[in-house]
């Protein structure tokens, strides 16, 4: 898998006052297929096409980025935006 690389974002895990650094796309799709510890909606959804077009290069790094940010939002488990 490609490593595209964005500016980390620091959200919590589903094991409390545990957090992981996410800084590349495939680190974003693995943890929204695999780790997101609450539901998934709409946006989680949005945001896992986001990162798996921008493995395809149809979107950039930064904007898959952006869509993992709105649904860290949503679930209320972003804890830092680097930017």
């Amino acid at each position: 898998m490609r490593r595209l690389r964005f500016e980390s974002v620091t959200v919590e895990t589903r094991h409390v006052g545990r957090y992981r650094v996410i800084a590349s796309v495939d680190a974003a799709a693995d943890f929204l297929a695999h780790d997101w510890p609450t539901e998934k909606g709409p946006i989680h959804l949005r945001a896992r096409i986001a990162c798996l077009d921008a493995l395809e290069n149809a979107l950039s790094a930064d904007e898959a980025r952006e869509a993992f940010i709105e649904a860290a939002k949503e679930s209320g488990i972003l804890i830092r935006d680097d930017r």
